[in-house]
């Protein structure tokens, strides 16, 4: 049996790690049986090297081996890629074709990403595991194959079984033997080995001199998260050695190849609204209610001064502040084309004028009395306070974005302005 020292040396493998080393060991150990492995790990970390030791030890070393990435072949034709197909079976189907597990009659297969297998093809598969038994699809004579099946995933086959998107006597049967890959910020004794390897590889391969990592360059790369593993470690090695004509890789030049520097963990964020971030759906009601009635009973004043003096210039001097609060910056357009109106049709609705004002002064009498109760009211509740707590946690929670924030509170973004302005936030 060939020591794990040997086996890193002959497949390629960089590292001291423990729990890459006991990954290897279990590799060794089962590559004589035919029991199924299934190889575990975060995508990136290297799971394809596995079934390569567990079939270069066995006593299927001399058939073939195939690779397949279930995750790549589209749902309906992953079937006739395993297992092959009759001709005429369905559209496009000329001439009868052999699948993988025919092929590798003997050999060894390889199903990288399992957990991406649709269910029909779940049960398929099983049946192999189980006595060796397949069907080309479109035929109904039962095929025979031996071969030996190693699967990996980088998906959480507990959480895909209690989904419903993974067969749970199918998993029991690919994972006889667990093989589990640790995550490269798990092995920081490996990372800058593992740099300098990609680094002098790269460096052979532009024909250029070799990039170094100075002594704070390499702390920051062992503190870095690594979320893409070696695959992503390997990927940033590349770009500084085309990059950079400066072969002495300081802190400051290689923060510009990792992406998120600043946020090596990851943030989890809730997906549902708390009720305390806005307040019960009663207030939240109340306080959209509020807004429209004094927001009305604004344009109401305003429109009215209109009506009786028709002097645009000096309303809008004596009401500069009221005009600001109603419309933002962008708007004040809109207030010019209604006086314009205004003042075009006001010679002629002389009559309509006056209905409106005494319509007006009579809802204006009304509205005093309501809005003396809403006040009232808001005093009770303290829904000044209310309004302002929302709105702060409406800003913070969208980044200061106010249209988001107006979204969010069921309010138009002008009516955010103006309360912004009024609170002086």
């Amino acid at each position: 049996m060939e020591s794990v020292q040997a086996i890193k040396q002959r497949f390629g493998i960089i590292g001291n790690n423990e729990k890459l080393n006991r990954a290897i060991e279990k590799a060794i150990q089962v590559a004589p049986t035919d029991i199924s492995v299934l190889v575990t790990g975060e995508s990136g970390v290297g799971k394809e090297s596995i079934p390569k030791i567990i079939h270069s030890l066995s006593h299927r070393k001399h058939g073939k081996y195939i690779a397949v990435n279930c995750g790549a072949i589209p749902e309906g034709t992953i079937d006739s890629e395993l297992f092959g197909h009759e001709k005429g079976s369905f559209t496009g189907a000329t001439q009868t074709r052999s699948g993988y597990f025919e092929v590798a009659d003997g050999g060894t297969i390889f199903l990288d990403e399992v957990g991406e297998l649709p269910l029909p093809t779940q049960v398929r598969l099983l049946r192999v595991l189980e006595n060796g038994e397949f069907l080309k699809v479109g035929s109904s004579k039962t095929q025979k194959t031996n071969v030996r099946i190693v699967a990996a995933t980088n998906v959480k086959m507990a959480d895909a079984i209690n989904d419903g998107k993974f067969r749970e006597d199918l998993f029991y049967r690919l994972s006889t033997v667990d093989i589990h890959l640790p995550p490269l910020r798990e092995r920081e004794e490996d990372i800058h080995l593992l740099f300098r390897k990609f680094a002098a590889d790269f460096a052979q391969k532009y024909k250029m001199p070799t990039i170094r990592l100075n002594e704070e360059a390499t702390n920051l790369l062992l503190k870095y998260r690594w979320s893409g593993n070696i695959r992503q470690l390997r990927n940033v090695a590349e770009q500084i050695s085309v990059l950079e004509q400066n072969r002495e890789i300081t802190p400051n030049t290689l923060k510009n190849y990792l992406p998120d520097m600043g946020r090596n963990l990851p943030a989890v964020v809730g997906s549902r609204k708390s009720e305390s971030d806005f307040g019960s759906e009663r207030e939240i009601l109340y306080k959209v209610l509020f807004d429209m009635q004094r927001d009305v009973n604004d344009l109401k004043k305003l429109t009215l001064e209109l009506l009786k003096t028709g002097n645009v210039e000096n309303v809008q001097k004596e009401h500069s502040g009221l005009i600001k609060k109603i419309y933002t910056p962008q708007e004040e357009d809109s207030f010019e084309e209604l006086t314009d109106i205004i003042d075009d049709n006001n010679a002629q609705n002389d009559v309509e004028i006056l209905e409106v004002r005494n319509a007006a002064n009579q809802e204006e009498t009304k509205d005093k009395y309501y809005f003396a109760e809403e006040i009232e009211e808001e005093e009770t509740l303290s829904i000044k306070d209310k309004e302002l707590e929302l709105i702060k946690k409406a800003l913070e929670k969208n980044q200061g974005k106010r249209k988001a924030a107006a979204d969010e509170l069921g309010l138009s973004e002008r009516t955010l302005y103006r309360k912004i302005k009024q609170f002086g936030l």
